[in-house]
């Protein structure tokens, strides 16, 4: 005599938590266990069909699925590319036009959100989904990617040679003990309780609590920080103006650093050699730059000489112990 009761417990309380191959093996055992007439027991208790419970006897005397795979190979529903075989060449034709990077890379990427070409090949008379739009660019190869910041222009035959040049005059003022600085204005910065990038350690449930909105302060403004790096000492020092960037902040920020941290460091120097960007306030072809630099020689006495990078770099140097000072107008 079949255990009705207790089969209907077991399913309530395991099997039917199951999932679809889970079911079918659950049902299968309980008809073995059952013996005759377990079929039609375990098909009125489960609710599931005959054919089912016999495949899931099947299932039983078969080696195990792989992994996270639930249905046996062909089971389940066909997969949009083989219902539909003119789908890929259409997602191509539209995927094309928009492809970034190295066609001749296996790996692409697209700039079409996968809503937009679902509803393109909808209107095609491929009807699709976004999230299968999804699926089957990833398995053509495409990715949604950001940005990157690799292409620096066109590039100079004597860019090397001009790096080795001012390497060997850097090198030759630290030989003979004279400072060498590296100059460069910052992103200018809003003034006021603002977000600002990082995190630091605060009572949970406790944040700095800042603006919701970036809005300039009509009252404070911004500030444009403007940076002297003491490349021999590794130390900096930073002006923060609080009216424009110009060659005369620029220079005035040089003579800061000079009267508080060069003098002290370098109580006999005869020269200062500066390093800095092609463009901004200290450009090349800043005709203020040059006067400016002009003046502050003939009022320090001191030979300055200024080397300006390739255009198109960036120098990269580490930064710390920085103190500030606060300019305005260049004075």
């Amino acid at each position: 005599m079949i255990d009705e009761d207790a089969i209907r417990q077991r399913w309530d309380a395991v099997g039917s938590k199951l999932d679809e191959r889970g079911r079918r093996l659950f049902a299968a055992i309980e008809m073995r266990t059952a013996g005759r007439g377990g079929l039609a027991a375990v098909s009125k208790i489960t609710g599931l069909a005959r054919s089912t419970i016999n495949r899931g006897e099947d299932d039983l005397d078969a080696g195990p699925l792989p992994k996270r795979t639930v249905r046996r190979p062909g089971g389940g529903r066909r997969a949009v590319r083989d219902k539909d075989p003119g789908l890929i060449p259409a997602l191509k034709s539209l995927v094309e036009p928009a492809t970034l990077g190295d066609p001749m890379r296996p790996l692409l990427w697209v700039s079409k959100s996968p809503d937009k070409l679902a509803a393109a090949l909808t209107e095609m008379g491929h009807p699709i989904s976004a999230d299968t739009v999804d699926k089957e660019l990833v398995c053509i190869g495409y990715t949604r990617q950001f940005n990157r910041k690799t292409n620096e222009g066109s590039k100079n035959p004597d860019r090397n040679a001009q790096f080795e040049y001012i390497n060997a005059k850097v090198a030759e003022a630290q030989r003979q003990h004279q400072p060498v600085i590296s100059v460069d204005t910052k992103k200018k910065e809003l003034v006021g309780n603002y977000k600002n990038g990082g995190s630091d350690y605060r009572p949970k449930g406790d944040p700095c609590r800042v603006n919701a909105h970036d809005f300039e302060d009509k009252k404070l403004g911004k500030v444009a920080p403007y940076g002297v790096y003491d490349v021999t000492a590794n130390t900096g020092f930073v002006s923060v103006g609080i009216t424009s960037d110009t060659a005369e902040f620029a220079v005035q920020s040089i003579r800061c650093w000079r009267e508080r941290m060069g003098l002290m460091r370098y109580p006999g120097a005869q020269e200062l050699t500066v390093t800095a960007d092609c463009g901004g306030s200290n450009g090349a072809r800043v005709r203020l730059w040059k006067r400016e630099l002009q003046n502050f020689a003939d009022e320090t006495g001191i030979a300055i000489h200024v080397h300006h990078y390739p255009p198109g770099t960036s120098r990269r140097v580490g930064r710390r112990n920085c103190t500030c000072g606060l300019s305005q107008n260049g004075a």
